[in-house]
């Protein structure tokens, strides 16, 4: 799968212009809390954002918010330069979105969840198979590990005509060293394609090209040490 991914073209600079993700004087808050402020980064075609920071942060936060779960926010967050909430339609359009929970439907089977997302048996068996998950395709998903439902979540990225934009929340989470593997592999064919990636991660992610945006950088605090370091 790998090497038919690897084939696929990169966009040019106008389909880039058209497709990017921007975000630009973010802040968000949770329970009247200010998480972070002026959080600003672009996600192009064929290219990742990792965001990073503690626990509390606003990781997840961010995520709900990009993806129009969380309004409690200002600034500006553009799709295909169409700002939010005009822009969201469009972009939900592009989007395959994958939270912190697995979203497995327990009471189904991985063949099952991944046909009520539309998947015919043969892609989702092959799914299945590049998750690792073979022979587990007609078990309930009640019965397998925390692992393994998260394997039958990450199996819609193997899915063909996936589309555009992956945001995912901790995606590498329940994971072992070839499940980690394996999807970074399937991550960086999507990037050779002309995807994009959004993720959140606590552990270092092996894809490229990748930017890093730490949202330790835009919390409140942070802002008030600089003003005092200015007055200093």
């Amino acid at each position: 799968m790998a090497s038919e991914l690897s084939k696929s073209p990169v966009p040019d600079a106008q389909s880039v212009r058209e497709q990017s993700l921007a975000v630009s004087g973010l802040a968000c808050e949770r329970d009247g809390r200010l998480l972070f402020e002026g959080l600003e980064f672009t996600l192009a075609p064929g290219a990742a954002v990792q965001v990073e920071g503690a626990n509390g942060a606003g990781k997840s936060t961010l995520i709900r918010t990009l993806i129009g779960s969380a309004s409690d926010f200002t600034g500006t967050i553009a799709w295909q330069g169409l700002a939010f909430p005009r822009g969201l339609a469009a972009m939900r359009a592009s989007l395959l979105y994958i939270g912190h929970y697995a979203g497995v439907r327990r009471g189904l089977t991985p063949l099952e969840n991944l046909a009520w997302y539309g998947a015919g048996q043969d892609d989702a068996m092959r799914a299945l198979e590049l998750v690792g998950l073979y022979g587990f395709e007609d078990v309930l998903c009640q019965q397998l590990s925390a692992g393994q439902n998260r394997r039958v979540a990450l199996a819609r990225l193997y899915l063909p005509d996936s589309p555009p934009l992956w945001i995912l929340d901790e995606p590498l989470a329940a994971l072992d060293v070839t499940g980690v593997a394996g999807l970074e592999t399937q991550m960086n064919c999507h990037l050779r394609r002309g995807g994009s990636v959004l993720l959140t991660s606590h552990q270092p992610v092996n894809i490229a090209p990748l930017q890093r945006v730490n949202l330790a950088d835009f919390s409140p605090r942070m802002a008030v040490e600089e003003e005092l370091h200015r007055a200093v």
